[in-house]
């Protein structure tokens, strides 16, 4: 179980103010809310990379009491843009196996490598450095790598930013298998609200740095988009989903 209830700041200006939620394990979680809402500054304060106010905790310990290495098993973070450099697609992913690797790499670090890259079809770019892929492709290798370090909770900062419509499907469906399958917990950061509606659990929605909404899925309706979006939005319901139309 992760519990938090934080705040953080860059200088004196408050960018998050009482973050306050509890997920379980195998729950999947999406952050909305618009731009400069804090979405991405409060994925980077539960991995670490940001120090807040206040505690996280993991199963009642707090992340300050933990060492790098520690969190790094944690944590699978995706950030929206990846580093481009010249390594090889493999040896990406293998990046992800680090904080299990005390001498050199073993059998079993190159067999997990080898699952996540079939799991995420990247067969035939295994042995393509990073610097020759799209963006799209370069996404699912940063996808790749998180799953490689098989985190108890998966950090995704829009992990469907320039994937095409197919991509963005599939990815949600391997992030979506391995939260039911393995218990892993995820913490998804989107735009597109319609996929939050389609394979959330829970939301989260942020407007000027705090939590306006936190709840089950259902909590996402017209009048929350309204007040956070500043939209006129109607829901409607097709095959047993619901899809939000915006009024133009």
């Amino acid at each position: 179980m992760l519990e938090a209830n934080f705040s953080f700041s860059y200088r004196n200006f408050e960018v998050l103010k009482d973050i306050v939620f509890r997920l379980e394990e195998g729950e999947m979680l999406f952050v909305l809310g618009p731009n400069g809402s804090g979405k991405t500054t409060m994925l980077k304060c539960l991995n670490r990379i940001l120090k807040p106010k206040g505690s996280i905790l993991i199963e009642k310990i707090n992340l300050n009491n933990l060492k790098l290495e520690e969190i790094a098993k944690l944590f699978g973070y995706v950030p929206q843009r990846g580093e481009v450099s010249f390594l090889t697609v493999f040896d990406a992913i293998l990046l992800g196996r680090r904080p299990y690797i005390k001498w050199e790499v073993g059998e079993e670090d190159v067999k997990i490598v080898e699952e996540v890259i079939k799991l995420f079809k990247l067969e035939k770019l295994a042995l393509r450095k990073l610097n020759e892929l799209s963006g799209g492709e370069l996404q699912l290798v940063l996808l790749a790598r998180a799953f490689a370090q098989q985190p108890r909770y998966l950090l995704l900062d829009e992990p469907t930013n320039n994937l095409d419509v197919k991509n963005q499907i599939e990815v949600m469906r391997i992030v979506k298998k391995a939260v039911k399958e393995k218990n892993v917990s995820a913490i998804v950061t989107v735009h597109d609200l319609n996929l939050a509606l389609n394979y959330a659990e829970k939301i989260l929605v942020l407007k000027d740095g705090k939590i306006h909404t936190f709840g089950s899925v259902e909590a996402l309706n017209e009048d929350v988009i309204r007040e956070v979006y500043g939209i006129n939005v109607e829901i409607l319901k097709y095959n047993g989903r619901r899809i939000i139309v915006p009024e133009i």
